[in-house]
């Protein structure tokens, strides 16, 4: 596991090459003033630039991101690179997920990982590529979190195992913000 990193802060201070965020279906970020969910958080810390990058591509696509998908932006003002928006499972609280669920959160991460895969191949910056994702689906979106940390891992140890060549020297950090979420990681 030398490739993955745990880390417990504000994702939006990691100097990585990418940090995913836990996105709506509109990309737009979150529209409450101070509210604390990580769409918020980094759109804000980004600062306007981001949400017109984003606005862009959903002008372009004419439609809401699907559930499971991905796409990429410049990170702007942040110390990340990039930023990866993908558009995790929203479950109604307390409810069990489903197979189809599980496999739209697993492709959160994959989807994540193989659009930086093609986008620091296509640059040429192929080495020391770091990513830091947040706990995907389970705040808001209500995915429990001792099931979603299974398939975040799960997913990202298959995608570096299965992408071994291109990934060398690659660091994947998983970012929690709760202890609770921390110690389901540990």
């Amino acid at each position: 596991f030398e490739q993955i990193a745990l880390w417990k802060g504000d994702i939006t201070t990691l100097k990585t090459t990418a940090i995913v965020n836990a996105a709506n279906s509109a990309l737009l970020g979150c529209f409450q003033p101070s509210h604390k969910c990580i769409d918020n958080v980094i759109h804000c810390m980004a600062g306007p630039r981001l949400r017109a990058a984003c606005h862009d591509i959903m002008s372009r696509q004419a439609h809401e991101e699907s559930t499971g998908n991905a796409q990429i932006t410049p990170g702007f003002a942040l110390p990340a690179q990039y930023v990866l928006h993908t558009v995790g499972p929203q479950l109604r609280r307390g409810s069990k997920p489903s197979g189809a669920e599980r496999d739209q959160l697993q492709s959160c991460y994959t989807k994540s990982l193989d659009l930086l895969l093609e986008t620091v191949s296509s640059s040429k910056q192929e080495e020391n590529v770091s990513v830091a994702f947040p706990c995907i689906s389970t705040g808001l979106f209500a995915f429990p979190s001792d099931e979603a940390v299974p398939i975040a891992v799960d997913s990202v140890l298959e995608w570096l195992a299965t992408h071994e060549d291109e990934t060398r020297g690659w660091k994947v950090v998983f970012n929690t913000f709760l202890k609770k979420d921390y110690d389901l990681y540990k």
